[in-house]
């Protein structure tokens, strides 16, 4: 069992371009670099299936071919940690960032971060969400003192321009990519996996600062009244309502919990 782990661990650094790993292992090492490169091809191939596949909003803006080449780049420098590249790509949006072939659309990271969120929230646990009737029940000092905590899938982010309305728009594939811009209106959003499908939510400022207060594990009022702050004149019962509706809470507990 010894020997099969060394070798295990010797395979992977060879595919990861350590070509002398391999060398106790080898009778001919020509014959053996020419087998390596077969499996490195598939691998790099597999990495970068799973990244245009994880990326879609991304690929519709580059195309597959050019997001498909940068994801060679990055796995070669983050390969996979685990079998399953379901959730592959964590440190991308990052990564695209500082990759000079995007420095003319800086927005691809927010893009990308995006994609990631909808992954994320397509592989959270499954939990049922709470109705109207679990909110009815709170008088002022509960509404105080009370924290509800977000649906497992609940993914939220904002953006100083209209990033967010973009990609839903990339993600919706209702508008071809070359007649979508991006404006400079702030942007945010929540996605959202209630039941079985993803749902994307567009907020206002106001309903982005009470969804991330209670994130944060802040009371009720508290996050009304950064909401309040974020966005005077905010109708807070409308906006709280339509949370509830699609499904934004799993639980209600005290604030010293």
């Amino acid at each position: 069992m010894l020997d099969l782990t060394r070798f295990q661990d010797a395979f992977a650094a060879a595919l990861a371009g350590k070509d002398d790993a391999l060398i106790p292992w080898w009778d001919d090492a020509e014959a053996g670099a020419a087998g390596l490169s077969v499996y490195r091809n598939t691998v790099a191939k597999g990495c970068a299936d799973a990244l245009v596949a994880n990326f879609p909003s991304v690929a519709q803006v580059t195309g597959e071919a050019w997001l498909a080449a940068a994801a060679v780049r990055f796995a070669a420098d983050h390969p996979p940690a685990r079998a399953s590249l379901l959730d592959y790509g964590q440190g991308f949006p990052d990564w695209l960032a500082q990759f000079p072939p995007a420095a003319d659309m800086p927005f691809l990271q927010g893009l990308a971060a995006l994609d990631l969120a909808w992954t994320a929230a397509h592989l959270a646990a499954d939990a049922l969400s709470l109705d109207a009737a679990a909110f009815e029940r709170l008088d002022g000092e509960a509404f105080a003192a009370t924290v509800a905590d977000l649906h497992p899938s609940a993914r939220i982010a904002a953006f100083d321009d209209g990033l967010a309305r973009l990609w839903s728009s990339l993600r919706s594939a209702e508008t071809a990519p070359e007649a979508l811009e991006l404006d400079d209106a702030a942007s945010a959003v929540l996605i959202l996996r209630p039941g079985l499908e993803i749902e994307i939510h567009h907020l206002s400022p106001g309903g982005f600062a009470f969804l991330d207060a209670c994130r944060q594990g802040q009371p009720l009022a508290q996050a009304a009244g950064l909401a309040l702050a974020a966005e005077p004149g905010l109708a807070l019962a409308p906006l709280f309502a339509t949370l509830i509706a699609a499904g934004a809470f799993v639980r209600l507990r005290p604030s010293s919990d």
